[in-house]
């Protein structure tokens, strides 16, 4: 009775470990979140089993199911497309549910894209937060970014081919040209690249080729370093408040009187924060 959470290669099949080899093959079920997909690894490995399929659309009412299956005596192994599930892949709630019903859960760990780009990123990575995918459309996505603008830990994030440079311009807006992004892209697989630019010179980099706009992309952006100029979170917050009643250069003027700061300077930052 037993829950494994196996990591799987994200590019590269010689990285799958012998642990997870052994254990993808003793279980009775593997539950996986594109049975397609998986089926060529586990065909790739020479192991037969049983496919449960577990994604992001069924998991919370195939949960229960597995419970069950587990509660029975049965051993499972859990894995996603790539890397370790649960990193921006299903399996929460299936865990949850194990932990809850005092179910066994153990890590097979292997491959992951976030931890394998901080490791050769050069950028600080005593301290880090993984933020995933950010929100698809614009203002949402720019309200995320300003919460981490004061972010002084390394950042990791994932990106597709198709918002990558609204992403990154985005960036741009809310932290300043010239914070250090390292762009990693289809690693371990045959076109991986790792390049290092502040992020107004990553963005021309990628434009000067559109082949490099495309692939799978962790994006390790520098933390925040304090300075003079820093802006209060209860500044952005009064401003953001004020922004929803008053025109931007109203409110802008409103809270540098309160807090005796430069209006330009609250006026171009309401520009990333507009309501």
């Amino acid at each position: 009775m037993t829950l494994y959470i196996v990591a799987t290669p994200i590019g590269n099949l010689d990285d799958i470990t012998l642990r997870a080899i052994e254990t993808l093959k003793s279980v009775d079920l593997i539950a996986a979140e594109d049975t397609r997909h998986s089926g060529l690894l586990l065909q790739h490995l020479a192991i037969k089993a049983k496919l449960f399929s577990l994604h992001d659309h069924n998991e919370q009412q195939k949960a229960q199911i597995l419970v069950e299956k587990l509660k029975s005596g049965i051993s499972i192994a859990l894995i996603s497309d790539a890397g370790t599930p649960l990193i921006n892949d299903p399996g929460y709630h299936l865990v949850k549910a194990c932990r809850e019903n005092n179910i066994n859960v153990v890590p097979i760990p292997g491959a992951c894209a976030a931890i394998a780009a901080l490791s050769v990123a050069g950028l600080p990575s005593d301290k880090f937060s993984y933020e995933g995918f950010l929100p698809a459309k614009t203002k949402a996505r720019q309200d995320s970014l300003v919460k981490l603008v004061n972010q002084s830990r390394t950042m990791i994030f994932y990106e597709s081919t198709h918002r990558l440079l609204d992403t990154l311009h985005d960036m741009q807006t809310v932290f300043g040209h010239e914070r250090m992004i390292v762009l990693a892209k289809e690693l371990t697989k045959t076109w991986e690249t790792i390049v290092s630019y502040p992020v107004a010179e990553l963005i021309n980099w990628l434009n000067e080729d559109t082949n490099r706009q495309k692939g799978e992309f962790v994006l390790i952006v520098e933390g925040h370093t304090k300075s003079d100029e820093d802006i209060d979170a209860n500044v952005i917050n009064t401003l953001k408040l004020l922004q929803k009643e008053l025109p931007l250069k109203k409110a802008a003027a409103i809270t540098a009187e309160i807090y005796g700061l430069k209006k330009n300077q609250l006026y171009q930052l309401g520009l990333t924060v507009e309501n």
